[in-house]
């Protein structure tokens, strides 16, 4: 009989955080924003898009240590640290008061979620020995998108390689050749967008599209 894949959470740091017990759902929510200028004495208004939203990932992870009697606080505490302040991350600034919690990401099989920061934690003890020792809990974790990447895709959660494009989304008003200064810190290389993107017409970009970014080199 074959082995059960182990999901697990990966932190910024690479610190790898293996799931007790592996979900039984997941919940991913996105959402665009909208809006309308209403206007007194006229019908519905067309709506234009203000932008994309961050994605959301939900599941609830369960631990259950009854047949170790080990505290459950080893595995939680863990999943309670991913909301702690880390000192040690890149642009950490005492003098500016720069610091955050790490972002994640969830790897089950080839399942892998977008770059994610735990931005809700609901913790439950259900269950403990007769010296109050906790043995049982359930972590409702909710993870909110902390960049743009491209989520659930087919990529090595331990290969240490590059990805060779980045992912740009279209914000209304946007053109090529800015979005080739932000990136590629050259406005006249819109070209390579272009052409990796399939783009014949570099006026008609659509709000909202994503665009396959190539690497700099």
């Amino acid at each position: 009989m074959a082995s059960t894949t182990k999901a697990f959470l990966q932190t910024e740091r690479g610190t790898k955080i293996p799931c007790l017990f592996n979900p039984s759902e997941l919940v991913l929510a996105q959402a665009n924003g909208w809006a309308a200028d209403v206007v007194p004495g006229r019908g519905v208004p067309t709506l234009r898009y203000t932008g994309a939203g961050s994605g959301v990932l939900r599941l609830t992870l369960f631990f259950d240590t009854t047949d170790t009697g080990k505290p459950v606080t080893t595995y939680t505490a863990k999943i309670v640290g991913l909301m702690d302040v880390d000192p040690q991350l890149p642009g950490t600034s005492q003098a500016t008061n720069n610091a955050r919690p790490p972002w994640v990401e969830f790897h089950w099989g080839t399942f892998h979620s977008f770059k994610a920061v735990v931005s809700s934690l609901d913790l439950s003890f259900e269950y403990f020995s007769r010296d109050g020792t906790p043995l049982r809990a359930r972590a409702a974790v909710v993870l909110t998108q902390y960049q743009e990447t491209l989520a659930f895709g087919p990529q090595n959660p331990t290969s240490g390689t590059p990805r060779p494009h980045r992912v740009h989304r279209v914000q209304p008003g946007e053109t090529l050749d800015r979005i080739a200064a932000m990136h590629l810190g050259d406005a006249t290389r819109w070209r390579a967008i272009a052409e990796a993107n399939g783009i014949t017409d570099p006026l008609a970009l659509r709000p909202g599209s994503l665009l396959a970014i190539p690497g700099t080199s």
